[in-house]
């Protein structure tokens, strides 16, 4: 079985901004925000640009706006609430991109960024959030001072790299592609070979938005076959994933990570090895997994999500509490 969450002060934190939120809502506001925590709707997540069940920006007085943004920032470190914000105002850069192009496929709306609330912030059960839009998915889990899930947490960058413009050279998303190149450049050829699962990369992360996650665990080059060099690299790129979360919650995910064996983790990669060819990596451990694929748009567009294995949406913890209070 799991083991129990710590006490968090990131939980009160929380609870106190979701309620605030709620707070500022009218009845009928309420009404599309709130859903039951049980409600299936709070494990179905997904990064395109589209219409979501949740309130959007677009529908919130500033006022309102300022509480959602403080909701989505207390789950978040500053340098994580930053890349969030710029992904949603990215919208605009992409919008203007697909204009000088002729593309009018979707609607690029920094307004379109949905907020919603599973169950009563200020109750004694389990209650949630999800904060998501195009390229943005964040799915949080609190029970009393406790955070029980952060997962999945999606963010994307299209473009990746802004080659024109006035904001040129902007790359929100950098460091999860550069560690990842520097660490393939340190391999040898043996190394390579057994890290290398794909000639060419997949069209996506392969999780899509899968509810639970599927993919066999020991695949690729095991942490275990590398060197000290090359496992410091890999901790560096485990941490960009988990150190979007505050600290004692960054913290307190490492050294999982380090308890269930860093060197059990898979390092696997698609694609050629060279930069500004399309690419897809995952990190792959009992529990831990990180995927990165930037193929789309001439391996100009990023999707990279973290997710947890054993306890997405708060998976385990919940089958843990039924197994020990509500199963005789």
């Amino acid at each position: 079985m799991a083991t129990a969450p710590a006490i968090h002060t990131t939980a009160k934190g929380m609870t106190r901004a979701a309620a605030s939120f709620l707070e500022a809502l009218s009845d009928d506001e309420k009404a599309k925000t709130v859903y039951q925590y049980e409600d299936g709707e709070r494990v179905f997540w997904y990064y395109p640009p589209m219409n979501r069940h949740g309130i959007a920006l677009r529908d919130l007085d500033a006022d309102q706006r300022g509480l959602a943004h403080a909701l989505m920032e207390s789950g978040l470190t500053k340098k994580s609430y930053e890349q969030a914000k710029l992904i949603i105002e990215h919208e605009t850069v992409l919008g203007l991109i697909e204009k000088e192009r002729g593309v009018v496929s979707f609607v690029r709306d920094p307004e379109l960024y949905y907020f919603t609330i599973f169950g009563d912030p200020t109750g004694d059960g389990p209650w949630g959030w999800r904060a998501e839009g195009h390229h943005i998915s964040l799915n949080f889990s609190v029970w009393g001072d406790r955070i029980i899930s952060m997962t999945p947490f999606f963010f994307g960058s299209n473009p990746a790299e802004v080659r024109e413009g006035p904001k040129k050279g902007l790359r929100i998303l950098d460091k999860r592609e550069d560690l990842a190149f520097e660490l393939m450049d340190s391999l040898d050829q043996g190394q390579i070979s057994r890290a290398v699962l794909y000639k060419n990369a997949p069209n996506d992360i392969l999780t899509y938005n899968a509810s639970a996650i599927s993919l066999p665990m020991e695949e690729g080059l095991p942490a275990s076959a590398m060197n000290a060099t090359q496992q410091e690299i890999l901790r560096s790129l485990v941490k960009v994933y988990v150190d979007q979360v505050p600290a004692e919650l960054a913290q307190e995910r490492m050294a999982r990570v380090e308890e269930e064996g860093f060197g059990d983790l898979y390092w696997a990669w698609g694609g050629p090895t060279q930069k500004g060819e399309p690419v897809y990596y995952r990190i792959h451990g009992v529990s831990y997994l990180a995927e990165f694929d930037n193929r789309q748009n001439g391996a100009n567009h990023i999707h990279s999500v973290w997710r947890d294995a054993k306890n997405d949406f708060a998976s385990d913890v919940l089958r843990e509490h039924l197994i020990m209070y509500h199963i005789i």
